[in-house]
C-alpha cells in the first residue's frame, strides 16, 4: 500500500478581539455614531446660524448643539449599550406556590 503524505500547513494566529464593546475617546459601541451625529449636527447648526444672524449666535447654536448632544450620549451611555424597558408600575403576585 502506499503511503499517505500528509502536507503540514502553516497556521497563523487569529485575532479573536477582547469581547469588548468598541471605544473611542471615552464614547462606546452605538454612541460613536451618535456624537458624529451631534458634532455633524452643530456644525450645521453653526452654519446656518452665522450665515442668518450672526457670529454670537452662531456660537450659541455650536456651543448648545455640542453641550446637549454630550449630555444626551452620557446619560444614555450610563443605563447600557443595549436600551431595555423599565416598568414603573406595581405588580401584585397573588399566590406564590401552587396548592
Amino acid at each position: 500500500m502506499a503511503a499517505v503524505e500528509e502536507k503540514e500547513y502553516i497556521t497563523y494566529p487569529v485575532f479573536k478581539g477582547l469581547q469588548k464593546p468598541l471605544e473611542f475617546m471615552g464614547v462606546q459601541g452605538r454612541y460613536i455614531y451618535w456624537a458624529a451625529a451631534a458634532a455633524g449636527g452643530a456644525i450645521i447648526g453653526f452654519i446656518l446660524g452665522y450665515c442668518l444672524v450672526g457670529f454670537v449666535t452662531g456660537l450659541i447654536t455650536l456651543v448648545g448643539s455640542l453641550g446637549i448632544g454630550a449630555a444626551l450620549i452620557m446619560v444614555k451611555q450610563k443605563k447600557g449599550l443595549h436600551t431595555k424597558k423599565e416598568y414603573k408600575g406595581v405588580f401584585v403576585y397573588a399566590c406564590s406556590k401552587r396548592i
